[in-house]
Formats: structure tokens, sequence, C-alpha cells
């Protein structure tokens, strides 16, 4: 019923949906036939802390009793909370609010470019980013996203981009020249096929911004708030970026984006230079501090890394059995497992079987499974994944 209704009224988005999901509760979730699933995607890497989380869904309920939505004319206390929280936990010294990880990459470009044009002046207005890399669908977002295949049908794109290899920082240096202002790159890429950069190539990058004058960008749209292991991926390789964009699981399932910026960039954006109706309003940003709290209380990205670190020996074991597995790849609970060939049937299977996985790419399982997840759940994955394999054989 609800599929031919979708069909009718609303306009294609990632693909043909056959599966109405109508409850979610942890790490589950049910479909309109009363059918169970394990969740090892959390809504594309959204749902980090399960599906209905009681503190987030409290934090909700008071606050939608309160107020809901005032805009960026007036304080809000809530978004003012969540902004505190971020500051004291990241290397950024301001936030700005949006809707989005797209709207974030956005802001994040803008600031770039507004701050280069402050201190140097017009001209210098290009953007490195790295090949395969993803990076949103608004039209400065894909420019900057390094996968042609997103381009197609959208060009003339977003003058300025450019794409380097990701780990080459040979390609990096030659990249640079008097009229690069930034450099934007996800820590751990990951619609590109989860490929994790290198610490000594992030390192090296960082030390090439500062040499020349540049803003560092990480997005950690997908890869931050302890999906790959720590609070921040900043946190693991011990580089500080300039700016920091975030969104997906931020307030743990309400849309929310934020662009995190050291002082210096984030004083470009004076009144008026950039704003946002709805960013960080009330209720999003309620939902956000809850959100958050939950990470720190539980401790989540120091579970997520070590919970990640037992799925990939397990993964690796099934790797040394099956020929059809090439490579194994990621940071914490943010895992790609590289096969010889398409996914989507063994996606398929996973779900017959109760369990949500995605691709990344035609030929990557993805596997973002809530950071709340129990080892034996994981492990169980893997034991399913094992028979489906050998089946196919």
């Amino acid at each position: 019923m609800i599929r031919s209704r979708a069909e009718q009224y609303l306009m294609n988005n990632y693909g043909a949906r056959d599966l109405a999901l109508v409850r979610g509760e942890g790490i589950f979730v049910w479909d309109a036939n009363g059918n169970r699933y394990i969740d090892l995607l959390s809504g594309l890497g959204v749902n980090n802390l399960g599906h209905c989380h009681p503190k987030v869904v409290s934090a909700i309920r008071r606050q939608a009793e309160t107020l809901l939505h005032v805009s960026n004319l007036y304080l809000i206390e809530p978004q003012t909370r969540l902004a505190e929280l971020l500051v004291k936990h990241s290397p950024a010294d301001k936030v700005f609010f949006c809707n989005s990880g797209t709207e974030a990459v956005e802001a994040a470009i803008k600031m770039a470019r507004r701050f280069s044009f402050d201190h140097h002046g017009s001209g210098r207005h290009k953007i490195i980013a790295l090949q395969n890399s993803f990076h949103g669908r608004t039209l400065g977002a894909l420019s900057a996203t390094g996968q042609t295949k997103y381009h197609e049908g959208f060009h003339p794109l977003l003058d300025g981009m450019i794409h380097a290899p990701a780990n080459d920082i040979d390609a990096m240096r030659k990249a640079v020249d008097d009229s690069v202002c930034a450099v934007i790159l996800e820590p751990v890429q990951g619609e590109g096929g989860i490929y994790p950069c290198a610490a000594e190539y992030l390192r090296a990058v960082r030390a090439l911004c500062d040499e020349k004058n540049l803003l560092l960008i990480y997005d950690e749209i997908q890869c931050g708030l302890g999906r790959s292991g720590h609070l921040f991926a900043s946190d693991e390789f011990g580089v500080e970026p300039d700016l920091i964009t975030l969104a997906k699981s931020l307030a743990g399932g309400v849309p929310i984006g934020a662009l995190l910026a050291k002082e210096k960039p984030a004083a470009s954006f004076v009144a008026g230079t950039h704003a946002a109706t709805f960013g960080g309003n009330p209720l999003a940003a309620a939902a956000g501090v809850a959100a958050f709290q939950v990470l720190l209380d539980e401790q989540l990205p120091a579970r997520s890394k070590r919970l990640g670190e037992q799925f990939v020996q397990k993964l690796s074991a099934l790797r040394e059995k099956h020929d059809c597995i090439l490579e194994i790849r990621g940071r914490g609970l943010m895992i790609g497992v590289q096969f010889n060939g398409p996914v989507a049937d063994t996606i398929k299977t996973l779900r017959e079987r109760g369990y949500l996985a995605g691709p990344a790419g035609p030929n990557v399982l993805r596997f973002l499974p809530p950071l709340i997840i129990e080892e034996d759940v994981l492990f169980e994955t893997v034991e399913v994944l094992d028979q489906i394999l050998t089946q196919n054989k």
C-alpha cells in the first residue's frame, strides 16, 4: 500500500524502496508486516545511539512542549548549550548551525573563501579536495565531491575545485599554487568505499597548509562523533583542522548540521555573511545536547574503537575463508568489506535474514552499526555472512 502511494507522490531519492520501516528501538527496526531487523547501517550513520534513545526522546518531548522555533534572530538556550559542548570537546572556538551535512560543507566553502578574501584579497579562491571523496549533493558540495558519477548532468559545477589523490602528499603539493585557499578532506572516506587517510598523510597536509597559509577542513559528517573510534577524527591523528563539518548523528536522528571553526576563520562570518532560518533550532539543538551527552557519559567513542577492532578481526578471518573478499577497511564501527564483484545480492540476502547493511560503491559492503551494539550481535553478523558466502560458492 505505502509503496504504490510513495511511487505516486514522491520523487526519486537514493533508489527503489521496497521496505517500509515503521518502528525502531535500540539496534532494531520493524517493518509494516511486523518483521524485525538488526540495523547495521544506522540510517546512513545517523543513529549512532540506536533508535529512539530514551534520553534523546525525553529531550525532544520536553522541548516540543516548550518552544519549537523562533529563528536565529533571537538567542536560543539549547543552541548555545550545544555549541558550548562542541567547543569544549573539539579543537574549535565557534559553531555555526545549519540543517544537514551538505549545508555544513557549503558553509565551510563560503567561510574558506571569505577568510581568504579578507586576508589576501580576490583571486585566491580555489579549494583542493580528494579524489573518491563525497561531500554532499548541493552544487558547492557536489563540486567538491571527487567522484564524476555524481557530477553527470549538473555542469557547469562550481569553479575552483581541484581534486588530488588521497595519501599522496607530493600530488597535494603540486596542486597548491597562489590561487588555493583551502583543503577539504574526509579523514575516513565514506561513500567512496570506506578509505581511511594515513596518519602521516594527514600530518603532512596540516604542515603544508601551515606553510602555505591554507585552511584545513575536515569533513567528519560520517566519520565523526564516535563513529570512527574517537569523538573527533582529529583526536586519533593529533592533527587539528581549522574547520570541521558535522551532521548525521549530531542530534540523535533529528536533522541538524554544524560548521565548527577556529577563532580567526570564524571571524570572517560577520553578521549577514551567512545565515540559516532553521539552523540550530530549539528542537534540534535540544536533541543534540542530549545525544552529545550520551556519547560522553557512555564513552561510546572508545566503545566504537574496541568493538570495531573485534569486528574487523572476525571479518578478516572470514576473508581467509572466502576468496571473494579482497580487503577489510575502516576505523571504529565504520567498516567496509571490499568484494571482487557487486555486493547487491549479498545485501539483499542479509536483509532476508534480518540484517540491514548497505553499499559504499558497487563492490563494498558497508557496516555502520549503532555504537550501542553488543559484540555478540556483531559476531552473529559475521556468522550469517559466512553462511551466505558459503551458499553462494
